[in-house]
């Protein structure tokens, strides 16, 4: 009996399911708590002890942080994330922007410079009730995210409520910590007999001329920007200053043509981070309303370089699975009609299609929402997303082995799919979907440098690029089934296939373990088993399916085999996904570090190039294929390791697995959307040298050499 591999993914409502079973038993809110410390409290207040209809008063989120901890303003620099709120408030009632009082400015080893507070924080916020209440009181409910750091960074979240009477008169509350905050709130410009600002732009920088007697009365006076999503600002610095006048330079690594100023606060005190500090708010003087144009002979360089790229993914680990299974159904079409093999082409081109338009969609909103977006596999540093894969891989590898068929309902099956080639079209456009799945952690030659790229520009060539790649990697599909000559070069059908088609279960098998891999790295091995646990349960759930809801078998019988695996399904989830895995401890990035690498972090990088030593550092991630591939095959190797020692180059891994954002910030300054990303620095004041995302062991001697021989020339002409 031959299988019909273009039936394997015709029955999406199976994996859908399954990985909906994953997302409701994931954490709804994350733990705040770290070695038995608590890290933030947080509270709701508000400057009033009841509502009065119509009279606007105001709430603040108060957020009292662990000593040594902090957490961010609305713009938090190099690294971090500013507090969000999301109000439930009853209809009728408004509410105004999050009121953010003057940050700290904090400059961290690396020169990694963030604005944030530290201590304690209180955000304030408007709230304009309705004319007419008809309630004797009010609830008001928010749900506040942050993220709180000091060496590492752990986000939370907390649902907070506050009830408040409703009533003709009010009387003030809280006045103390509202009055304290309120003056730590920036103030508007004053008008031009205090203070003048002008602007200015030169090559890539621009420049904030403020004139006024004010500010000479202030040692510490600084510049914190405000910028758009599409701009990307350096360090602001003073230029000069001059009695009545001071200068800022504020770099532009990323910003539109015409941008000629910036919004941001002037930020003056006796002392750096005072409590004395006061700000003077500086508004945009030009709407900025497009990307950084780039030329057009650019934008076609890097969407071919899109294209070359997706075309070299077909040669990735992370596909081979799901593209063997591909051209093992290529073997079954030999001797069909040239349409039936056109169109399983053209259905498989639209799956990969599919999945890069909808990924290029998400990060367009994404970024559009202010989130950092990367390739690289975004989704795979989230463990319940690793965990819905390996189910599904799972369940695929489960099917070739004959534990049990996948068949659509025979409703649909009478009504959707009247026909098997219309079966063979659906199961050609998931698997073209599922490639592109496994293909989202790689990365490959062209493809690091082309969305880097995009992901400065604006959406429709961010969307442009996804197409190009998604072209690039069904191109081969697509000829082989418009000249299905070439065809007659694969073997014919036969009994051959069934042995071929269960060994192909054994790759998946083998992605499956990786996944596994991936899990172990996330959550450690506790969390790994408990994975495990899960996925023998739905392995027992497919062969329930197999044995026992057959079309032989009367309904009742399937009635009660469905409900009992469904029960089966949604219990183990629970147990072991809900309660025994969202409990693992989260694997410590130390202890998946082998050899002589140390752990990176910017602290550690500024010490060893203040120290003068030259530092190579691995950007990767477990889940990272090209990583993994790197590594054995190049920095792992006898000589590239014996080189490393020879020059007393230090060597520091950045572990990406679970989107460290202090290293997503690190991997945007370096143009890249994702990992691998490999950093050579030669010394603390020197250009960093980045390499490529696949290395040679060649091209790795060469530089450390060359990088060896300058440092020791460097060293000696200083004596």
């Amino acid at each position: 009996m031959l299988l019909n591999l273009m039936r394997i993914a015709s029955r999406p409502s199976v994996y859908s399911l399954l990985c909906w079973l994953l997302v409701a038993v994931a954490p709804h809110g994350l733990a705040q708590n770290y070695q038995g410390k608590q890290l933030v409290r947080a509270e709701l207040l508000a400057d009033t002890n009841a509502v009065v209809p119509g009279k606007p008063f105001t709430v603040g989120l108060l957020l009292r942080m662990a000593p040594g901890w902090h957490t961010y303003w609305k713009f938090s620099g190099d690294a971090g994330l500013p507090t969000e709120l999301k109000w439930k408030l009853p209809p009728g009632w408004k509410i105004g922007d999050i009121q953010w009082p003057i940050p700290l400015k904090t400059i961290d080893p690396g020169d990694i410079e963030t604005y944030g507070y530290e201590n304690e924080v209180l955000l304030l916020q408007e709230i304009t009730p309705p004319s007419k209440l008809d309630d004797s009181s009010a609830k008001l409910s928010t749900e506040a995210n942050w993220l709180v750091c000091e060496k590492i960074c752990i986000p939370g979240s907390a649902t907070l409520q506050l009830d408040l009477p409703v009533a003709s008169t009010s009387q003030p509350a809280n006045t103390d910590v509202f009055a304290r905050y309120r003056r730590l709130l920036p103030q508007n410009l004053p008008g031009p007999n205090v203070a003048r600002a002008d602007w200015s732009r030169v090559g890539s920088d621009l420049r904030l001329k403020i004139t006024g007697e004010t500010l000479a009365k202030y040692p510490a006076v600084d510049f914190f920007p405000l910028p758009e999503q599409e701009t990307i600002v350096g360090h602001p610095a003073v230029q000069s200053r001059n009695n009545g006048e001071i200068v800022f330079r504020i770099p532009l690594e990323s910003a539109p043509k015409n941008l000629s100023s910036l919004a941001g606060l002037v930020v003056f005190a006796k002392q750096p981070n005072g409590d004395d500090r006061a700000a003077w708010q500086i508004t945009s003087a030009t709407a900025v309303s497009g990307f950084r144009p780039a030329p057009a002979h650019g934008v076609l360089t890097f969407l071919l370089f899109g294209f070359l790229g997706g075309l070299i993914l077909n040669l990735i680990q992370c596909v081979l699975p799901v593209i063997s299974l591909k051209i093992f159904g290529f073997v079954q079409q030999a001797g069909q009609s040239r349409q039936k093999i056109f169109r399983s082409g053209i259905a498989f081109t639209v799956g990969i299609f599919a999945w890069f338009v909808a990924l290029a969609v998400l990060l367009i909103a994404l970024k559009g929402a202010g989130r950092d977006v990367t390739w690289g596999g975004f989704q795979f540093t989230n463990p319940y997303f690793v965990l819905a894969l390996s189910v599904i891989v799972l369940v695929f590898a489960l099917n070739l082995f004959g534990v049990f068929e996948i068949s659509l309902p025979q409703p649909v099956t009478r009504n959707l799919l009247s026909t098997s080639e219309r079966k063979d079209l659906l199961g050609s456009f998931f698997q073209g979907v599922f490639a592109t799945v496994l293909a989202t952690p790689c990365t490959a030659p062209f493809l690091g440098t082309a969305l880097g790229f995009a992901f400065t520009q604006s959406a429709a060539i961010i969307l442009a690029m996804f197409i190009a790649i998604a072209a690039g990697m069904s191109a081969p599909y697509l000829l082989l089934s418009a000249q299905p000559a070439w065809l007659r070069f694969l073997p014919r059908p036969g009994p051959w296939m069934l042995h071929v088609k269960q060994f192909m279960g054994f790759l998946l098998l083998a992605t499956l373990l990786f996944l596994l891999y991936v899990v172990g790295a996330q959550r450690g091995l506790e969390g790994a088993i408990w994975a495990s646990c899960f996925l023998l349960v739905i392995s027992v759930a497919c062969w329930m399916k197999g044995a026992f809801v057959v079309p032989t078998a009367s309904a009742v019988k399937r009635i009660v085999v469905l409900v009992l695996m469904l029960l089966l399904v949604i219990g183990s989830g629970v147990y072991f996904i809900g309660d025994k895995f969202q409990s693992a401890k989260i694997a410590s990035v130390g202890s998946q570090i082998r050899g002589d690498w140390q752990p990176f972090t910017p602290e550690r990088l500024q010490t060893e190039l203040e120290q003068g030593r030259t530092v190579f550092v691995d950007f990767t991630a477990a889940w990272c294929l090209t990583c993994k591939f790197n590594e054995a095959s190049v920095l792992e190797a006898q000589d590239v390791r014996e080189a490393f020692q020879r020059h007393g180059i230090v060597k520091l891994k950045a572990d990406w697995t679970n989107g460290d954002p202090v290293i997503t910030k690190l991997l945007q300054q370096f143009g890249r959307p994702g990992v691998p990303l490999y950093v050579l620095y030669p010394a603390k004041n020197e250009e960093p040298i980045v390499f490529p995302e696949v290395l040679t062991k060649s091209m790795v001697l060469d530089k450390l050499e060359t990088v060896a021989r300058r440092v020791a020339s460097n060293r000696a002409a200083s004596r």
